[in-house]
């Protein structure tokens, strides 16, 4: 499997876990898929240390929810990238939202 597809089978689990567009659409707005993103692409085995709540200072959620995979650098790569992917999906989605009747400005 090449890159691509590895991050859409990514993508493909993380939705199968519950972690849908519509979850990320009323959940994720902040930017958090992002920065979620970030902590596991900037990852580095000399970042982890023993402690089960370290995570990386820019990561959005609970330590508990950091899950990096040290020795395994493609997977982390994996889940950085399946995350951008859940994030422009996020963004589409919004820019496809028809926008209702604009407020007539007044002149004044």
């Amino acid at each position: 499997m090449n890159g691509i597809e590895r991050i859409a089978a990514e993508r493909q689990r993380q939705i199968e876990e519950g972690w849908t567009l519509e979850h990320d659409a009323f959940e994720h707005g902040g930017g958090e898929l992002a920065w979620a993103a970030a902590s596991y692409a900037l990852a580095r085995e000399d970042f982890y240390t023993d402690e089960a709540d370290d995570c990386p200072s820019m990561w959005p959620w609970l330590p508990r929810d950091w899950k990096p995979c040290p020795g395994d650098r493609i997977r982390e790569l994996e889940k950085a990238g399946a995350l951008i992917a859940a994030e422009i999906d996020r963004l589409l989605r919004l820019e496809a939202k028809p926008e209702g009747p604009k407020p007539e400005r007044r002149e004044g």
